[in-house]
């Protein structure tokens, strides 16, 4: 907004006769920048001076098909016809190629979940032969004697 205040005000100067070098001195502009100016006024008027917004390459799906995607992914991989249950962005990639005929980098799919509010997860590993029952023990049990006996040998540690 304050470049198109600053081109304004030269677009008024040029209009009242100022000279290109004083324009360009007075707003703080290049002389070619004011030169460049002078030629849209003199074409359009001051409106020629106006921003133009720069909205971006358009995206490749509307948000109808984002929200499709979106009911897609929360579904999950096994009802999208996958053998597990985890969502990778080469999968989502064919996802979408496949329902909308978009075709995204794998690099892509990322941003594109963030902006949906997905977030990265990893699969917990646990091991099959874990004992739940035997690590609840140890948690109530063994860790807080454990963690007892250690804060006593710690305050014992150092004598005068």
């Amino acid at each position: 907004m304050e470049l198109e205040t600053r081109r304004r005000i030269a677009g008024e100067l040029l209009l009242q006769g100022k000279k290109v070098a004083e324009v360009a001195r007075l707003v703080g502009a290049s002389w070619s920048a004011v030169k460049r100016w002078k030629v849209a006024v003199r074409k359009r008027g001051v409106a020629a001076l106006a921003s133009k917004p720069h909205p971006g390459r358009k995206p490749f799906l509307t948000k109808r098909q984002k929200r499709q995607l979106d009911r897609i992914l929360r579904r999950g991989p096994l009802q999208a016809g996958y053998r597990t249950d985890l969502w990778t962005c080469p999968r989502i990639a064919e996802v979408i190629e496949k329902h909308f005929g978009v075709r995204y980098h794998d690099d892509h799919i990322g941003r594109l979940l963030h902006a949906l509010g997905w977030s990265c997860q990893r699969p917990e590993h646990k091991a099959r032969e874990r004992d739940e029952a035997a690590i609840q023990r140890w948690r109530c049990k063994d860790w807080p004697r454990i963690k007892k006996s250690a804060a006593a040998a710690k305050t014992n540690r150092f004598h005068r």
